[in-house]
């Protein structure tokens, strides 16, 4: 006998159905008018450069990602530039970018699709998804801009245009939520004109269906909405679940020497700011007066007030508390370290923690 839930079930299904076709068609005439056309990647969509693309824009806005796009391909042009540079380079390139796993994942993977694929991004999405940072919705935003293949996306903005039009409830990022949300962006994506789709639903809810004072009156797909139609939008997506980042502390040697050139020293090639330069750092303080004393015996701590440095990661915070050193003696070569030179600054990737130092003290 019928459960109490199948006929519910059902009409969710019927409801689902009956709504997923006549997104497209609607979504499609709305960027005819208003979406965005004239993006860099854009203008010569080949999968190397939607790809650098679409790792960029992971958690960064266009309008940041533009100018460091630009530089990215003038210096690295094509995937064997990428995979023949130093990381270093590929790091001073994504210098002020963040989340700079997403530059060392870029330069891996080149390395690999030269090595194992002549040079050329895969047009298997099964195989694209293999290279490292390349997930389920890049690999389908790479071959649906760049070859118009029928992969659906579910990236932050089409996630969340989905999880209100269909008052999906959940977290969007994982379990039966996310495998619904799949899904429903299957069901969405047209046979027909899959790039200007898939660009078409990032362009709404970037623009119109964004996270916070969503632009109802302008969404072409108000009338559809479940969550409009129920006064929920600010409701949908539902939160994330998110545990308490514990903070952190640590000690920061800012070492200047005569002609202003800043110490830096390479952090591990794994973890947080892996292979970047940074300031020395320690746990404790008197680790990091012990580390001086042992390598640069002359130099002189001036200054113990200066503001300490509060850094946001995924997973925790970081507070460093910095000392800043004098060493007015002839250079000295450590080993893992390096002086700078803002004058005439050598082509590294450097973490916020140095920028910031460079903004503010080394002027």
């Amino acid at each position: 006998m019928p459960t109490g839930e199948e006929p519910l079930a059902g009409a969710t299904h019927a409801r689902d159905a009956a709504l997923t076709e006549s997104i497209a068609p609607s979504l499609l005439a709305w960027a005819e008018r208003n979406g965005r056309c004239d993006l860099p990647w854009q203008l010569d969509p080949t999968p190397y450069r939607v790809w650098v693309s679409e790792i960029m824009l992971q958690q960064t806005q266009v309008a940041t990602v533009i100018p460091y796009y630009e530089g990215f391909i003038e210096r690295f042009p094509d995937v064997a530039a990428l995979a023949a540079a130093p990381l270093d380079e590929v790091l001073h390139a994504w210098t002020g970018l963040g989340y700079y796993a997403r530059a060392r994942n870029l330069h891996r993977a080149a390395h690999l699709v030269v090595e194992r694929h002549d040079g050329c991004l895969p047009d298997a999405i099964d195989a694209l998804q293999t290279l490292p940072g390349i997930g389920r919705s890049t690999a389908g935003a790479i071959l649906a801009l760049s070859r118009g293949a029928r992969h659906p996306i579910l990236d932050g903005n089409a996630r969340r245009v989905l999880a209100r039009l269909f008052a999906v409830e959940g977290d969007p990022v994982s379990g039966d939520t996310l495998s619904r949300l799949w899904t429903l962006a299957e069901a969405c994506t047209p046979q027909d004109r899959v790039p200007e789709y898939t660009q078409a639903i990032m362009d709404l809810g970037a623009a119109v269906c964004r996270r916070s004072r969503p632009l109802c009156d302008e969404c072409p797909l108000q009338d559809a909405c479940l969550a409009y139609r129920t006064g929920r939008q600010r409701e949908l997506p539902s939160p994330r679940r998110r545990a308490a980042r514990p903070c952190q502390s640590a000690y920061a040697l800012v070492i200047r020497d005569a002609h202003g050139a800043l110490l830096l020293q390479r952090r591990p090639s794994v973890g947080v700011w892996g292979g970047l330069w940074s300031l020395p750092q320690f746990e404790t303080e008197k680790e990091s007066l012990l580390w001086l004393a042992t390598h640069l015996p002359t130099a002189i701590i001036e200054r113990h007030d200066v503001p300490s440095q509060r850094h946001v990661f995924t997973h925790y915070e970081l507070e460093l508390r910095l000392r800043v050193a004098r060493h007015d003696a002839t250079r000295r070569e450590i080993a893992g370290c390096t002086w700078y030179d803002r004058h005439n600054p050598a082509r590294v990737g450097l973490t916020r923690a140095v920028t910031e130092i460079l903004d503010t003290l080394c002027q």
